[in-house]
Parts: C-alpha cells; sequence; structure tokens
C-alpha cells in the first residue's frame, strides 16, 4: 500500500522583505464609476435548514460575481431573470451596460430549495454552468469577446440531483477526443450523524465527454470525496490527472464510477458509525445501541456476569467481551426506547473508579462525556488555572505572556492540510500540513495552469503556483504581499479579498461600502529618511481607501490587473486601480 508523501512549502528568501516598514496611508483619490443594473443579481438567502458554519462558508459568502481570466477586464453575473450578463472595459470612459449572451432555460423563482447559479469558465471557448437547481449546463460559447464568433450554445443539459455549486472546471483534448472535468460542491444531510452539525460536504468529480457515435456529451465517470469542511480551495490539475484541495477536515473518496441513481444509497452504506455510545457516572454506566427497523424484544438477548458482557441481536453476536471493571449483575438491567434504541445500564462494583474503556479491546464504541462529569474535571483543575491571562507577569520565567498577544494574531485551533489526490487510483498522493499558515485567497495567474493560492506565513501573505507535473516540487512560491498577513487580520469584517493577477496590488471588501487596496513598494520621486535608523527610503508601499456609494450589501469582488470590479444587489463598481498600461 502506497502511502501519501508529507511535503512542505519552499519559502524563496529573495522574495522576502525582512525591512519591510509597512504601508503609508495615500489619499490619492481613486476613478470609480457606478453602473446601475437592469435586474437584480440572483442572490439567494440561507434558508432556515442551512444553519451551520458549512454552508455560510459555501453559499452565504458565495461571490456572485464571475472573473473570465481567458480574457482581459471581462465580468459576468447572473441576474434574477435568469441571464447571464457580461460586462467586457476597453475604455473607463465609455462604458456600455451589461450585456445579456445566455438565458437560463428553467425559471429560479420556481424553486424554493435551490441555491445561488454557479458559472466557471472552463477555457477560452467552453464554460459551465449551474442554474442552482441540480442541473448542469456544458456551453460552447465560440470566441468571447468576438462579436463575430461569440455564441453561446448547450452542447450537454443534464440533471444531477440536489442542488450543487461549480467549484472548478477544465477542459481536455486527447488525441481529438474532447471531454470536460469539473469539480461539483454540495452540503448534504447526514442521517447517521448522532453528533456535530448533522451535514456532511461532498465533493463530485465529474467527467464529461463527446461521443464519437452520436456526437453528443455523456458522463463517462464521477467520483465522489466526502469530508466534514467546506474545502478553502480545490482545483482538479490542467491534464485531468489530479485534484489538490486545501482544507480544515480531510477529504476521502467514498464512491467510485457507479451510477449516479444509486448514489445516495451507497454512500450512506459505506458510513461507518460506531456500534455503540457509552456515558458513565461514579455509580453506573449507560449503554445506548441503534437497533435495525423493525426489532422486538424476542430478538434481544443480554447476559450480564461480574466481569463479562455478552449481547445477540438475531442470533448474531453483536458485542462480547471482558468488562474494564466489575459490575453488580444482579442489579444491571436493558431496555428497548421509544426511539428504537437499546439501553443498556450496568452498576459499578467499585464506585467512583472512572472507565477508560466499556470492553478491554474493543474499538467500535464511542464514550460521550456528560456536562456535569466536565464540570467536576474542571472543578478539580481549578488550582492550575487562572481567569486572568497572565495573573503574574513579573514572575520570572513565566509560561506564557498571553497579553503580548494581539487578536489578529490567534488562528484557528485545527489546521488545515493541502492535499493531492491521484486521478486513477482515488489515492493522496502528496500532503503538506499547513499549521498555522492561515489560507487567505485564490487568484488565476494563468488560465492555462491551476489557481494559485494565497497563504499568511508570519506577518507576511506569500503566492504560491501549483505545478501539478512537477512530483518533487509541486508548489512554487511566486509572489509576496509584505505583512499582508498581519493587516487583514485586523480587518474584522472582511468578506472578499483578491489580488491582480501580476501581483502590483491586492485588496479586500467588506460587507458594507468599503474598499481597501495594498499596493507594492513602487520607488519614491522624492528623497525620504528613515528617522530611526537615518537611511534613504527608497520604496514606499501604499494603502488606498475607496468608500462606495451605496448602502446594499458586497455580493462579489474581482480584481484585474488594471482595475476593481464589486458587485452589489443593484450596482456594479469599477474602481480604476493601476492608471499605467
Amino acid at each position: 500500500m502506497e502511502v501519501a508523501a508529507n511535503c512542505s512549502l519552499r519559502v524563496k528568501r529573495p522574495l522576502l522583505d525582512p525591512r519591510f516598514e509597512g504601508y503609508k496611508l495615500s489619499l490619492e483619490p481613486l476613478p470609480c464609476y457606478q453602473l446601475e443594473l437592469d435586474a437584480a443579481v440572483a442572490e439567494v438567502k440561507l434558508r432556515d435548514d442551512q444553519y451551520t458554519l458549512e454552508h455560510m462558508h459555501a453559499f452565504g459568502m458565495y461571490n456572485y460575481l464571475h472573473c473570465d481570466s481567458w480574457y482581459q477586464d471581462s465580468v459576468y453575473y447572473i441576474d434574477n431573470l435568469g441571464r447571464v450578463m457580461n460586462l467586457t472595459v476597453m475604455l473607463d470612459t465609455a462604458l456600455g451596460k451589461p450585456r445579456e449572451v445566455f438565458r437560463l432555460p428553467t425559471d429560479l423563482t420556481a424553486y424554493d430549495s435551490r441555491l445561488c447559479a454557479s458559472i466557471h469558465f472552463t477555457s477560452s471557448t467552453w464554460v459551465t454552468l449551474s442554474d442552482g437547481t441540480g442541473r448542469l449546463y456544458l456551453i460552447g460559447t465560440g470566441e468571447r469577446g468576438n462579436s463575430a464568433s461569440e455564441k453561446w450554445e448547450i452542447m450537454f443539459n443534464e440533471e444531477l440531483g440536489n442542488p450543487f455549486i461549480i467549484i472548478h472546471s477544465v477542459s481536455l483534448l486527447n488525441a481529438e477526443e474532447h471531454s470536460v472535468t469539473t469539480l461539483l460542491l454540495r452540503i448534504e444531510k447526514e442521517e447517521l450523524d448522532m453528533k456535530g452539525s448533522g451535514f456532511y460536504v461532498s465533493l463530485e468529480w465529474v467527467t464529461i465527454r463527446k461521443n464519437k457515435d452520436n456526437n453528443k456529451y455523456e458522463i463517462i465517470r464521477c467520483d465522489i470525496l466526502r469530508g466534514k469542511s467546506v474545502p478553502h480551495y480545490a482545483a482538479i490539475e490542467p491534464d485531468g490527472k489530479g485534484l489538490m484541495i486545501v482544507s480544515y477536515k480531510s477529504f476521502t473518496f467514498v464512491h467510485v464510477g457507479q451510477d449516479l441513481e444509486n448514489k445516495n444509497e451507497n454512500m450512506s452504506e459505506k458510513i461507518k458509525e460506531p456500534l455503540y455510545y457509552w456515558q458513565q457516572t461514579e455509580d453506573d454506566l449507560t449503554v445506548t445501541i441503534r437497533l435495525p427497523e423493525g426489532s422486538s424484544k424476542e430478538d434481544i438477548q443480554v447476559q450480564f456476569l461480574p466481569d463479562h458482557i455478552n449481547i445477540v441481536l438475531k442470533d448474531q453476536r453483536f458485542l462480547e467481551g471482558n468488562l474494564y471493571s466489575s459490575i453488580d449483575q444482579e442489579s444491571s438491567t436493558w431496555i428497548i426506547k421509544e426511539n428504537n434504541c437499546l439501553e443498556i445500564f450496568l452498576i459499578k462494583k467499585n464506585e467512583g473508579l472512572t472507565w477508560p474503556e466499556l470492553v478491554v479491546g474493543d474499538k467500535q464504541g464511542e464514550f460521550i462525556r456528560d456536562s456535569a462529569q466536565c464540570a467536576a474535571i474542571a472543578e478539580r483543575l481549578m488550582h492550575l488555572t487562572s481567569e486572568e491571562l497572565n495573573p503574574n507577569p513579573e514572575k520570572e520565567k513565566p509560561p506564557c505572556n498571553a497579553q503580548e498577544l494581539e487578536e489578529c494574531d490567534i488562528f484557528f485551533e485545527e489546521s488545515s492540510s493541502l492535499c493531492r489526490f491521484d486521478g486513477s487510483t482515488l489515492k493522496t498522493t502528496h500532503v503538506v500540513n499547513l499549521g498555522s499558515n492561515q489560507y487567505l485567497f485564490s487568484v488565476i495567474v494563468d488560465p492555462k495552469e491551476m489557481p494559485c493560492f494565497c497563504l499568511r506565513h508570519d506577518v507576511d501573505a506569500l503566492l504560491w503556483q501549483p505545478h501539478s507535473s512537477k512530483q518533487d516540487d509541486m508548489w512554487e512560491h511566486i509572489a509576496t504581499f509584505n505583512a499582508l498577513g498581519y493587516v487583514q487580520a485586523s480587518k474584522r469584517d472582511k468578506k472578499f479579498f483578491a489580488c491582480a493577477p501580476n501581483y502590483s496590488y491586492a485588496a479586500l471588501c467588506e460587507c458594507l461600502r468599503r474598499v481597501f487596496i495594498y499596493r507594492q513598494p513602487t520607488p519614491m520621486s522624492t528623497v525620504l529618511y528613515n528617522r530611526k535608523e537615518g537611511r534613504q527610503v527608497g520604496q514606499v508601499a501604499k494603502q488606498q481607501v475607496a468608500s462606495l456609494e451605496t448602502n446594499d450589501p458586497i455580493l462579489g469582488f474581482q480584481a484585474t490587473n488594471e482595475r476593481l470590479f464589486v458587485l452589489t444587489t443593484k450596482n456594479l463598481f469599477l474602481i480604476k486601480v493601476n492608471t499605467e498600461n
């Protein structure tokens, strides 16, 4: 069995600036242009049953503005009339209205349980599109931006079950055989989840190929990954042979190459849940077992011995083994509850003894600690803790002075990982433990390559370009945004994060109105000195702030080399960031 290689990201030291002095606020005005939309953006609010943090990450914070990386300064959005609208900017002072390039055949307003419509620009002539109802479209567009050849035509259209959003897609051409592989994301209900949110994240890797016999596009392969957190980053390699995912919780393939109709049944069969759950107090233990449908009292046999337990269900041995400690077999009993659960009550012989396990050597059960027990443990450990961050900072060699930490230095308790999956074996081949390197955003620098991802390294933000063809050095450090990791952490209301494909600036926006722009250091036209060090400063990094004239929430945010595009419910704003050609 092959084991995934543990890798690390190699930082290029020449791209770091240890003498960076921070961003200087610039009051230079930024040209800002506003376009009023003919129809509002097709925003979909979260429903009452979409209450988890994963629903918020995937759908509540969805970016409704899409940038066509194959054509410069071309953005798209979908309005509530089902129209795919495009704005391509050639000259800022002669902006036209967004134009309709395609209209969804379905009436979106007729679906109550739909998700936001999503679009991905697979190549310069292909687009994948989802209407948010569970239907996937593959569209041939011709050369977009060329009025003579551009024509959006549906080449594939199929219902794929529950609603999803499109994460990524790639166009492949092998031996004159065209195919498109795409990655779809769903958050689905987990019926057997007895703890946690009750939902899981499904990534569906679908490959569509043109059939030579009838010249129609058909699904030829469908693989499904499953995890417990929405991935920060998920992308298919340019050759379609692999997949890379950045997430807090790991993903695994659970369903391979089966019919879509049987997908949900097979997935539930593969879910491995604990055989039983158990709790304990100082005096007794309670074991809970979920029974199969239709079970009766006659199907169950429970035998208690002082140091042994034997449970038989429908003539099948369910659980048998030596108990961790002795029980009072005469006082122990069992009962079938109304929710089709078997509850077994074991009375401890040695009161006050804490059992680390129920049956010696058995790993099929899961221990559930109740709140009273947690409170008792906390009380016993109270002498080791304090309500103050550092009650005695003058003490020699204090273990940790938490008062020196700032809010933006605090990371999530769980560290995320970067995994590469092989498309043929469906196994993990490379793993990078990102630790405290917080994920910030992704950007497409070269549309023929995989999207880059930006991670926080100490105070900086480092941009990484995946290269699937280089097995030994798969991720290249290509740019650094000095101190941006620290600066962005202080923006508590940030919603979207982006950077220019040429790395000339990074930008983030809040939920309402404000946009912050952080430029790379540029040479000064005047002489400037650092007073502390008495040396001349050759370059200065500028920070600029733009405030939009609207009270509508920001729904979309995209950056190009020259412009920032900001989408609200009823308006599209264009901020001219770089005036140089």
